[in-house]
């Protein structure tokens, strides 16, 4: 089973895809986290793309599928993968559908988690971190039970990210909006795009994402 998860910053997407891990044994694979892996490990595809990075450039579409064909053949994805964060352009969409029919495979289910963008800007705003332990918490739905005092570990001091600020928010669902949202017609003519109700609760998102791909594996 291999799938995609496609939405905008801070929708859910990384949560899902690591509860889909768990349940089914299919790989997570974040294209960010493979980029910074290959430049750490000093590979000759790394140092390629530590000094396209360097140069203040976008990687090229062809290293990114080059890594994710590395990086599919490894034994944890004989059961499947889970993309995060790849595609993002019509160009990568094809690109990678090009990639995986020369290896035997293909996309069998988009997952679009589809959320109203001025909650979600709400909920990212929101965010807040334990400094000490990292435990996540959030002004609107999750607050510790004594304030500032955090749950898991009793430390005070708390963080948020620089990138979590309203403007830094919607400048983020903006260019979501202009360059992902438009291969979402690409996956729908293909009959594998699944809307997934993506401001509903963690654990009800979970089973309309286990609802969708139970639905393709019984076919």
């Amino acid at each position: 089973m291999n799938i995609i998860f496609l939405g905008p910053p801070g929708a859910g997407k990384g949560t899902q895809s690591k509860l889909l891990e768990a349940h089914y044994g299919i790989a997570q694979i974040s294209t960010g986290d493979m980029l910074r892996a290959e430049v750490a490990a000093g590979s000759p595809l790394g140092l390629k793309v530590k000094s396209i990075m360097a140069s203040g450039q976008l990687v090229p579409d062809d290293l990114i599928i080059a890594l994710i064909e590395a990086r599919i053949d490894r034994p944890d994805c004989a059961k499947g993968f889970i993309l995060d964060g790849f595609p993002r352009t019509r160009a990568q969409a094809e690109a990678l559908d090009s990639m995986l029919k020369k290896t035997g495979r293909h996309i069998d289910l988009v997952l679009l988690l589809d959320v109203d963008e001025d909650a979600l800007a709400d909920r990212i705003a929101g965010r807040f971190t334990c400094a000490k332990c990292g435990e996540g918490y959030n002004d609107l739905y999750k607050r510790p039970k004594v304030e500032g005092t955090c749950d898991v570990c009793g430390g005070h001091e708390f963080v948020r990210r620089e990138d979590d600020r309203r403007e830094t928010v919607a400048a983020r669902l903006k260019a979501y909006r202009e360059q992902t949202a438009p291969i979402l017609p690409y996956y729908e003519q293909h009959g594998r795009l699944c809307h997934i109700d993506g401001m509903a609760d963690i654990d009800d998102v979970t089973k309309q994402v286990f609802a969708a791909v139970d639905g393709i594996t019984k076919k």
